[in-house]
């Protein structure tokens, strides 16, 4: 009879993995997320929320803050990173079982590796690990943290920084399971933010990304914690998915071999992954000619769990306080998707989303429940436009670009890096230098290297 606990197979098969013997597209999806995630460092560096917080660490060290000439320790660092990855909401996603991945282990691992002198390919291990992590255990009771009012970033992104961490580290499996044992104690995020679009939300994966370090730090040193964290009768699942029934088989099936975190989608636009079909559609409505003058209404069948975050309430969502608030506003980007024909992050600032044509179209569009939409299965966009001289119009995307059925491209990726090293002020030449620098790094001898990347641009 297997008396193992659910932390301790996980523990078990992410302490034996090594990068070499790793699935080619396992490796590969952990180094898009890699430069994805470095991009998006490098956009956010001049927002108030990162410029805030890394005024607010009191902690120097020698880590890097990506884009940053300051220097902190490595939770400081991966505080930073985490937040500036996931800040500006164009960080990637999981389908089926929605949540970010890389925000909250890749800051955490990056950082580990150059406090502890590791070498890349324990660090890009480590990723693999912690990214595994998140997938698998955010398919356990999918859906049921947001009905308790957790954000799954904050809580699971957690133990998947500590998974991660951990690994790099080459913890054994007992300490392994130590810290998913402290990490299910560091834990938290609530879901408030979408009261006001407040910041909190951007806070999550960097607050998970530095609990989940440490958890993995004190871990090595042997200290006890649950082994039952995940099933207890006071476990995880318990406290943050009461209403769910745990379908432990996600930990459990296929592990070591059959890799979750393949599946990672990376995002085309800066906003709520559910909305992008949607904003597909408006972009095609727009380019077949359709002037927003001679729009009466749109409908859009939409899945009955995308209404409570992305619809309603919806008179806000028609005029979003900020462009931080208007990236959750399935009317918005919708609307500045038609006009702009793209809704990247120049699409969201705060003048945008106070624009009068925006939101006097963002006005005519509301949604009606599909009881047959794939949602969370698949995401997919429907429009249904009445114009004013009685015609009507269709626009559907049948899955969300950047997905399993149409992954974006490495070079999509590295483009879409590129330009967000230029939205951030950095010249193109040192862009190149770190995409270079990240691709390599799983032959790096340490992680030295790293700290070329911070500053201004030179």
């Amino acid at each position: 009879m297997d008396t193992r606990t659910q932390a301790e197979h996980l523990a078990e098969a992410m302490a034996a993995l090594r990068w070499a013997d790793l699935p080619e597209r396992a490796r590969h999806v952990a180094m898009l997320d890699l430069i994805d995630m470095a991009g998006l460092c490098i956009a956010a560096r001049h927002t108030d929320y990162i410029g805030q917080l890394v005024r607010t660490w009191d902690s120097d060290g020698g880590c890097t803050l990506l884009g940053h000439g300051r220097r902190l320790d490595a939770g400081g660092a991966a505080l930073v990173n985490g937040t500036a990855t996931h800040g500006e909401d164009f960080d990637d996603t999981l389908e089926g079982a929605p949540i970010r991945v890389g925000a909250m282990v890749i800051p955490a691992v990056l950082a580990a590796g150059e406090r502890f002198g590791l070498s890349g390919e324990r660090v890009m291990t480590g990723i693999v690990a912690g990214c595994e992590a998140i997938c698998r255990l955010n398919h356990v009771a999918a859906g049921h943290m947001h009905k308790a009012g957790f954000h799954p970033v904050g809580v699971i992104g957690t133990l998947g920084a500590a998974v991660g961490t951990g690994t790099a580290l080459g913890l054994d499996a007992r300490r392994l399971t130590m810290a998913l044992g402290i990490a299910g104690s560091f834990s938290s995020g609530i879901i408030e933010y979408l009261a006001d679009g407040a910041w909190t939300k951007r806070l999550h994966p960097g607050w998970s990304a530095q609990s989940g370090l440490r958890a993995a730090v004190i871990a090595q040193s042997g200290f006890f914690a649950p082994r039952t964290v995940l099933e207890g009768d006071h476990g995880f699942f318990h406290a943050f998915a009461p209403t769910a029934t745990p379908d432990f088989s996600h930990v459990t099936d296929g592990l070591g071999t059959h890799f979750y975190m393949e599946r990672i989608a990376f995002k085309p636009y800066a906003c709520g992954t559910m909305i992008h079909p949607y904003i597909d559609c408006a972009i095609r409505m727009g380019r077949d000619g359709i002037h927003a003058d001679e729009i009466e209404e749109i409908i859009c069948p939409t899945g009955q769990g995308l209404v409570h975050r992305l619809w309603e309430p919806l008179g806000a969502k028609h005029e979003p306080p900020s462009g931080y608030a208007a990236k959750f506003s399935m009317p918005y980007c919708m609307a500045v998707g038609f006009f702009e024909g793209d809704a990247g992050l120049g699409q969201f600032t705060d003048e945008k989303a106070h624009d009068p044509a925006i939101r006097a179209l963002a006005r005519k569009i509301s949604y009606r429940i599909d009881p047959e939409n794939e949602y969370p299965r698949n995401y997919s966009g429907h429009l249904r436009v009445r114009l004013k001289d009685g015609r009507e119009l269709s626009y559907d995307q049948p899955h969300m670009r950047g997905g399993q059925r149409e992954p974006l491209t490495e070079a999509e990726i590295t483009e879409k890096f590129a330009a967000n090293i230029a939205y951030g002020g950095w010249r193109a030449e040192r862009g190149a230098r770190l995409l270079g620098y990240l691709r390599g790094l799983d032959t790096a001898a340490d992680m030295s290297g790293l700290a070329r990347f911070g500053g201004e641009d030179d």
